[in-house]
């Protein structure tokens, strides 16, 4: 069994996807394409938690506002605000969004585990995501939506966006030993040579 592009990535239900009863149809879509599930619970997010989580990468902020800026240009617009102002606005939301209400948080593990997680969840807004991606299929918020009401986009799903990104936020939310370790059959079809032992 080759593991050399073996990944693990967090993902989080947000509480929209908790209130809306999607939690059994969006694990359902993960495990469906072949990827296994290490560590769940489900828990309500303190500010704290949400604040490191978010606050990872120490230039999110400043990033997330100088890609506003960047898109009211695109669209002819300004602002009087700085970047720094409206990523934290940014961070601000999603703070609160996060920590309105119970969440689950999960580890997956699977080749490409990443990219092919984001792919499945589709892209950040559901208005443009993709027809059969979790947010195409499940959601129907758009940014123009949220930004009319001063709120983070409801997109029911966070999934890492670099392994690096996801060594951290799991050591974030869980402690080593909530890690599970263990096989499931249904890797030996996914990654094993030559199929070995399948005939009696």
């Amino acid at each position: 069994m080759n593991k050399s592009n073996q990944q693990q990535s967090l993902v989080i239900i947000k509480p929209d996807g908790v209130q809306r009863s999607l939690i059994g149809e969006i694990v359902k879509r993960y495990e469906r394409v072949g990827l296994k599930l290490l560590a769940m619970k489900m828990v309500i997010p303190t500010i704290q938690q949400a604040r490191q989580h978010y606050s990872s990468d120490p230039q999110w902020v400043v990033k997330k506002g100088q890609s506003i800026i960047e898109k009211f240009k695109a669209q002819g617009k300004t602002t009087s605000l700085t970047d720094q102002q409206l990523g934290q606005n940014i961070l601000d939301t999603l703070i609160k969004y996060i920590t309105s209400g119970p969440v689950v948080v999960m580890v997956w593990q699977g080749t490409n585990a990443i990219k092919l997680i984001r792919k499945i969840t589709g892209g950040t807004e559901p208005l443009t995501s993709d027809v059969g991606t979790i947010r195409g299929d499940y959601t129907l918020d758009s940014y123009q939506n949220a930004d009319m009401d001063n709120r983070s986009v409801r997109n029911l799903v966070h999934a890492s966006g670099s392994p690096e990104e996801a060594q951290t936020e799991i050591a974030l939310w869980f402690k080593p030993e909530e890690i599970l370790k263990y096989r499931l059959i249904a890797e030996q079809i996914l990654y094993d040579i030559n199929l070995d032992g399948i005939l009696e």
